[in-house]
């Protein structure tokens, strides 16, 4: 389902962004609104996928001794089956945080959090031999 958003839509959805535990009396206040008009709308959103799920930002810092790991990855091959195996491979890997496909020098960027670099690097080896389509690997 598509909809149309105007500007209201897009201050509920900024406001959302902000904060997203905001309760809908507050959030109403902020974009104009009385409270039942602004959840209604929030709803809307939500049916229509917009808003996708509320969530929680940790500190990995403050929660566990970590490194984060930026990594390049080049695949063999540019068939779609060959991305599909290889996201699906990423989606598996409890330390990546993000999997993004670029286009340029390399195939995919994906950000990893691991205890150590030793860690990570057993964990890299451990991908390579997953028959991912992996023929490079640039850490930074």
């Amino acid at each position: 389902m598509t909809i149309k958003l105007d500007r209201i839509d897009i201050k509920i959805l900024a406001e959302l962004m902000k904060d997203g535990r905001i309760s809908n009396v507050r959030l109403s206040e902020h974009v104009g609104l009385s409270p039942s008009p602004c959840l209604q709308r929030i709803r809307r959103m939500e049916a229509a996928g917009i808003i996708s799920g509320y969530g929680a930002f940790l500190d990995m810092r403050k929660v566990a001794q970590v490194v984060t790991i930026f990594t390049e990855f080049t695949l063999a091959d540019h068939r779609s089956d060959n991305f599909s195996r290889f996201e699906q491979g990423m989606a598996r890997v409890p330390e990546v945080m993000e999997c993004h496909l670029i286009s340029g020098g390399y195939d995919y960027l994906v950000k990893f959090i691991a205890k150590s670099i030793l860690d990570y690097q057993e964990l890299i080896e451990q991908l390579l031999e997953r028959n991912l389509g992996v023929t490079r690997v640039q850490t930074h």
